[in-house]
């Protein structure tokens, strides 16, 4: 398979044909920077580790050039930082047991540019070897430019796809903004409770992340497990560890459906939900 990029990188951890790696692939993730995936999407690492009825892949979009760095890494150039990225998410892959994981390489600032069809082009040229059943996106809140924009294009490229070959659920997820601010009638709760330690470790590789100044092992952790304590104040917690998602199927079974009008009406509800509770107690 040719991409836009020279340095994109397609890496199968059991050294399978990558057509038959990505034919087999029932949950997929597509997301913007290398460890996103491992943040986002254990759910789906997690569902399909060990299943040979199961294949999860990773789709990594930007070449994670402008990453902080500092301690061990804080002289690397951009280059350097690129190479390091792509072998930790190869390794995350090999942890994880994923059927592929793909590297587009594209810059953020091409991301960005609606039109520039390159990051649409590699993405729909992978959607069409493949029919996932669950895909793994950033949500619309997220409050990273360059998840956001990453959003976006994948969207158009799902929504570019025949009906009938567009995936049966479609989650938005956690990163660089939580979702335990939807009203829970809004939340999608992904139990990601299993293997806890499969779980920290696929985290950890990134070393060039956590010694760089962001303790990604740290916080994942104590985000998923504080969401399952305070998921309800009146019963017993019925997970270990939590991540919330959006429920984003609709947008991608309508291609009319405004985004900005379908993420803004999850902020109308919580206001909705905010302003009753006062009311009530006025």
């Amino acid at each position: 398979m040719i991409f836009s990029q020279r340095h994109a990188d397609a890496y199968v951890p059991d050294g399978a044909p990558l057509a038959a790696a990505l034919a087999r692939t029932t949950h997929l993730c597509l997301a913007a920077h290398q460890d996103d995936i491992e943040i986002m999407a254990y759910h789906g690492i997690a569902a399909c580790h060990g299943r040979a009825d199961r294949g999860f892949t990773g789709v990594v979009v930007t070449d994670g050039a402008g990453s902080p760095r500092t301690g061990p890494f804080a002289a690397f150039t951009d280059a350097q930082m690129q190479a390091v990225r792509r072998e930790e998410q190869r390794a995350a892959a090999r942890h994880g047991a994923y059927a592929a994981m793909i590297q587009l390489a594209h810059p953020s600032a091409q991301v960005k540019d609606p039109a520039f069809a390159g990051v649409r082009g590699d993405l729909g040229h992978l959607l069409a070897t493949m029919r996932p059943q669950v895909v793994y996106l950033h949500n619309p809140a997220d409050k990273h430019d360059t998840h956001v924009a990453v959003f976006l294009r994948c969207l158009e490229a799902l929504r570019s796809l025949p009906a009938e070959h567009r995936p049966a659920e479609v989650y938005g997820c956690e990163v660089w903004r939580d979702l335990d601010w939807l009203v829970d009638a809004d939340k999608v709760a992904l139990d990601v409770s299993a293997r806890p330690e499969l779980a920290a470790q696929l985290v950890a590789v990134f070393a060039s992340q956590i010694a760089g100044g962001k303790r990604y092992d740290l916080a994942t952790a104590g985000r998923r497990l504080a969401h399952a304590t305070f998921h309800t104040s009146h019963a017993a917690d019925r997970a270990q560890a939590l991540t919330w998602a959006m429920d984003l199927t609709p947008l991608v079974r309508d291609p009319q459906l405004s985004v900005e009008e379908f993420t803004l009406g999850y902020v109308e509800r919580l206001r909705a939900d905010v302003a009753a509770r006062l009311r009530r107690f006025a």
